[in-house]
């Protein structure tokens, strides 16, 4: 398999964030020894993990997280991943592909033009949306498997057991009505909403 050539790297501050307690860097692929190096010298621990072709860079970094983390109930994490949307398509899908990897871990993938999370199909959701910086466009889209029934309160075209599948309907364009969006339903779904520049 073809080794990636650019810097990737999770420089995490592990005394704020994760609960965790040391610096440590997670190395997928570092082209330059003295990134690595300047790493090394401010006392970071470095975890190379460029060995494994099989998950992407972000699914590493999110099961180092998830197995380095003192929090007990994983559902109480938030990460919000800077970086990943904007760029190949093949990568922005592989992030996508780690929501659904991890559902009971909350990860917000961020872009300067919008955020995507994954509404696990466990539960019932309630989003509050800040629409000083979020909106109106939002979607939902079927993650895993098709919907055959998806209900939302607050959109300007809500879903009443609404079937969303690829080849069929997804709700995407949708317009938030209300500062609360409320979404059942029996599959996992992408939301993503755009935020104002």
């Amino acid at each position: 398999m073809h080794k990636k050539k650019s810097i990737c790297t999770l420089v995490l501050d592990l005394q704020f964030h994760a609960g965790l307690s040391q610096n440590k860097l997670l190395s997928c692929s570092i082209s330059s020894e003295t990134v690595l190096l300047c790493y090394q010298l401010q006392g970071t621990k470095i975890v190379d993990e460029s060995h494994d072709q099989d998950t992407t860079d972000l699914h590493k970094c999110i099961s180092f997280i998830a197995k380095n983390s003192t929090v007990a109930d994983k559902s109480n994490l938030c990460i919000l991943v800077l970086g990943a949307l904007g760029g190949r398509f093949d990568h922005e899908m592989g992030n996508i592909n780690v929501l659904h990897i991890f559902p009971n871990i909350n990860i917000i993938l961020l872009s300067n033009d919008c955020l995507i999370f994954l509404l696990p199909r466990t539960h019932n959701h309630e989003i509050h949306v800040e629409r000083s910086i979020e909106g109106p466009h939002c979607g939902l889209i079927p993650i895993g498997m098709p919907s055959t029934s998806t209900t939302t309160t607050g959109l300007r075209w809500n879903l009443d057991n609404t079937s969303m599948s690829y080849g069929g309907l997804i709700s995407t364009s949708n317009i938030v009505e209300d500062d609360k969006v409320t979404v059942t339903s029996e599959s996992d779904l992408i939301w993503t909403i755009s935020l104002q520049n």
